[in-house]
Formats: structure tokens, sequence, C-alpha cells
């Protein structure tokens, strides 16, 4: 089979296809044929060796896979790594039927992006009616999920984007008011314009400076969800304004949930609920072959895209 395989770290272009064997039988897992490799950020942090687990080379990556076992069921799935193929291994834990009333496009956005942004909400911070939240990449593939799932829980919701066009998407998604997120000079203040005041909840996947900008929009006793670094930047909490404010800090990392019986079959439920009733509309923002990862990853960098960026391995 046709599979992308790193062996380096380094820029998009160390994402080369190759003939590898096809994946071994294991107890507990679909062998299934790729249909979607869903494109996260992940990935990006996987090929720039600043994941948050090693990854040994050669590897291929991909963690969340949409594909069809030999008695045609569709199979949605997390993995850890090997989704950039034509086939892949699921895990029965961590993968789940789609129905026939989930298209592809649909289905691909909900392992990975689907099951994080529900989990950010409802089991990280405990959203309730009428909190304040600030969302980042509110028109991404993630972020535009969260914004629905916030809005459908009663709150009042504040949209990150980065042009004039991902924030009146984010509006026509429940968006109760939008911030253009860049410069990170000035955020919080323009933060806090928007939203009338000091937020209850900010989820924050960026980093460096606008990880502090967040920081000081938050009101005393609110609470940072974090759950990325897209920008690169790690570096410590600052402790001041933590100490000042008595401000809770909470990380999220779905991965941690792989063991738990119940947390992901609620979350998959309740999305695949969500989309049956009209009240989630993932946006798929391109689907590229397998050869044209390392453009995908590019126009993940640029941000220029709305909603889930995926491969189809077999097109």
């Amino acid at each position: 089979m046709r599979a992308i395989v790193m062996k380096e770290f380094g820029g998009p272009e160390v994402l080369r296809v190759e003939d590898v064997p096809d994946p071994t039988p294991r107890p507990a897992h679909e062998l299934v044929t790729v249909t979607r490799a869903g494109i996260n950020y992940a990935d990006v942090h996987v090929r720039t060796d600043t994941y948050l687990a090693p990854v040994p080379l050669p590897y291929t990556p991909g963690n969340e896979v949409l594909g069809t076992t030999a008695d045609g069921r569709r199979l949605v799935g997390l993995t850890r790594g090997g989704g950039y193929a034509e086939q892949a291994l699921l895990h029965r834990r961590t993968s789940w039927e789609v129905p026939h009333d989930i298209t592809d496009d649909q289905a691909i956005t909900l392992a990975l992006q689907g099951q994080t942004a529900w989990h950010l909400l409802h089991t990280t911070a405990q959203l309730r009616p009428e909190q304040s939240v600030l969302i980042p990449a509110a028109a991404g593939g993630l972020g535009s999920l969260a914004v629905q799932l916030a809005k459908q829980a009663g709150a009042r919701v504040i949209a990150l984007a980065s042009s004039a066009e991902k924030r009146a998407l984010a509006q026509e998604l429940g968006a109760d008011t939008t911030v253009d997120s860049t410069p990170a000079d000035g955020l919080a203040d323009r933060i806090l314009t928007a939203a009338g005041g000091p937020l209850d909840i900010a989820l924050e996947m960026t980093g460096g400076q606008v990880l502090h900008e967040t920081l000081a929009a938050l009101k005393p006793g609110g609470q940072l969800v974090l759950y990325g670094y897209a920008s690169g930047q790690t570096g410590d909490l600052p402790t001041r304004p933590l100490l000042e404010k008595s401000l809770r800090v909470t990380p999220f990392w779905l991965p941690q949930l792989y063991a738990d019986r119940d947390a992901l079959p609620t979350s998959m439920n309740a999305l695949i609920h969500a989309i049956r009733e009209g009240q989630l509309r993932p946006l798929t923002g391109g689907t590229h072959p397998l050869a044209e990862a390392p453009t995908a990853h590019r126009t993940l960098a640029t941000r220029t895209h709305l909603g889930k960026l995926s491969l189809a391995p077999r097109r």
C-alpha cells in the first residue's frame, strides 16, 4: 500500500509517499481501507518533533481516520499514528461505526477535533449557560465546532479569527461577537471591548503572547483551558497574574481519555445526535490526495482555510 513516511523531522517536504507493507492484523483492531485521514495541528507537532509524545522514525503520521471494513462498515476512529495511508488499524475502543445518514465529510471532523471540542467545553471547562467563553481559531475545524457546541449549551460566545471572512463565518455559526486575533499586541483590550468585560472561560491553543493576552482578559476566578501551542512557543505560565486573579488553569489532551470506557462514546453519541438534529454543522476545508500532504500542511500553517482539512488516500 501507499503511505506518507517521515524519515526525518522538518518542514512539509519531509512528508513523502512510499510503498510500505500492509498493516499486520492485531487483536481488538479493525483493518480499514482509508477514505479520509484527518489533518490536525498534532500532525504538525509530530512533523517538527514538538509533539507531547515521542515519535520514532521512520513514521507515518495521522491520528484520525475514516475507513471501510472488508464487510462494508464505515468506521471513524483515533490512532496513535499511521493514519496517512491507504489502510490503517483502528482499535475497537477508539473507533465508532458511522451511521448511514452521516456523510464522510461530516464524520472525519468528529473523532479528534469534534471530541476535543466537546470535552474542552463539557468535561474540562464544565461550561454553564450564560457564561462567557472565548474560542480561538473559530473558523477552523475544531474552533467552528466549539462555537456551535458552546452556543448550544447556552453560553455567550466570543470568537477569535484572523480575517473578516472567518469572523463572519463564526457569527453565522452562532458566535455572539467576534474579535480580530491579529496582531497579538492589544488582543486583551480588543477581547474586553467586544465582550463588554472580562471572561469566565477562555480556550487557548496558540501559546506565546496570545496566551498572556488571553490571561489578561479573564475575570478573577476565571478559567483558562489549554489544549495546544500552535505557535510552537510553550514557555512558562506567568505566576503573578494567576495569583492576582486566582485564575484556574486546566490543560487537556484527548489521548488521556483513550482508556476511559465511557468518555469518548458519550461525546461521539452527543456529536452525532447534534448533527442529526441540525444543531451542529461540520465544515470541510478541503480534501487532498495523499501526495499533496505537504500542500495540506502548508495550508494549515498559513491558516487560510475554513473548517476541516483531510487527505483522501485512494484518490
